[in-house]
């Protein structure tokens, strides 16, 4: 499995830290940036990450930024992603298992690396339940993904 991650200014040291570890035990794509440029906007980022999952099917992302809310609305903001943002290994589970949410964003800010890295391979390596009411639930989410169009 193919796994994107990226960050803005705001989570980027703690990015390199985690790419490095991941990538250890992933396909890792790191999508940027490649320096720390304190002027850099998350929007660019998440979208980068977000397209990335939509063109490789079955692929995951993980996203860091300061709080993880914004790479989190942004992400969102592209059709098929269903972006959450967790802080914790038991959220980053459930997100998986009942949302087959396919981006993780991560807050630089009010975690540790050893927690971001424990929650993101929880998020990596949960599979989706595809139990009917998780199905159900996405496929209402498409719904109205396609009634926006």
């Amino acid at each position: 499995m193919k796994v994107f991650i990226a960050a803005d200014h705001a989570g980027f040291v703690k990015k390199q830290q985690l790419a490095t570890r991941l990538s250890q035990e992933f396909d890792l794509v790191d999508l940027g940036p490649k320096q720390l440029n304190p002027e850099d906007d998350f929007p660019v980022f998440a979208k980068r990450v977000a397209d990335s999952v939509i063109e490789n099917q079955g692929s995951l992302g993980v996203l860091v930024c300061k709080s993880g809310q914004g790479m989190e609305i942004a992400a969102n903001k592209i059709d098929g992603i269903r972006a959450a943002l967790a802080w914790n290994k038991q959220l980053a589970k459930e997100t998986r298992s009942d949302n087959d949410s396919n981006v993780l964003s991560l807050a630089s800010g009010e975690l540790s690396i050893d927690e971001m890295y424990e929650i993101a391979k929880t998020f990596l390596n949960t599979p989706f339940s595809e139990a009917e009411r998780h199905t159900r639930r996405i496929n209402e989410i498409k719904n109205i993904e396609e009634s926006q169009s």
